[in-house]
């Protein structure tokens, strides 16, 4: 059996990796798709595609997890067309995993087998918490796979989240 599962992973934290786990113990491989991969530089979604990618892959493949396959899709803002849309990207699979109640109704009445993921620690492995802590200036590190805070390192991405949180906006108006 092959299981989906898709996410933002902004950024892909230790949380993520122990659902990665819990659901290989049930299926032969795992589909990640990683969600909303149009959008980048924003503080909800400051990784691109590419990054979240390697840090996927390079956390995965550090735990020696090699049956999995990543998949970024973009959104296509259409309730009916989503699953079409996800199927079209992926390679076949027969299970979806999600706690998301849309992302659950979509691929139920598309005829998937549909199940809940457990969320480990989700006080301190949230993407949106870890995010904070990094614009903050606290500690985040060991929240996130160590190869995640290497790739942050590497592209900077500390510096690009503290910029995305300014503003050129005069007494509540934005500048020319």
């Amino acid at each position: 059996m092959r299981s989906f599962i898709i996410g933002r992973f902004q950024p892909f934290h230790k949380g993520h990796l122990q659902v990665v786990r819990e659901i290989l113990k049930k299926s032969e491989s795992i589909i990640i798709g990683i969600g909303s991969a149009q959008y980048s530089h924003t503080l909800r979604d400051p990784f691109t595609a590419g990054e979240r990618h390697l840090m996927i892959s390079r956390s995965l493949e550090a735990e020696h997890i090699t049956n999995f396959y990543l998949v970024p899709i973009e959104d296509v803002n259409s309730n009916p067309l989503w699953v079409a849309h996800v199927q079209a990207l992926t390679p076949k699979f027969d299970a979806v995993y999600s706690n998301n109640p849309l992302v659950k109704r979509l691929f139920y009445e598309a005829g998937y087998s549909v199940f809940s993921v457990n969320l480990l620690n989700r006080e301190k492995w949230s993407g949106t918490i870890i995010r904070e802590k990094i614009i903050r200036g606290d500690r985040w590190q060991d929240d996130v796979p160590k190869q995640v805070a290497e790739i942050i390192e590497e592209i900077d991405g500390v510096s690009r989240m503290r910029d995305l949180t300014r503003t050129d906006a005069i007494n509540g108006h934005t500048a020319p």
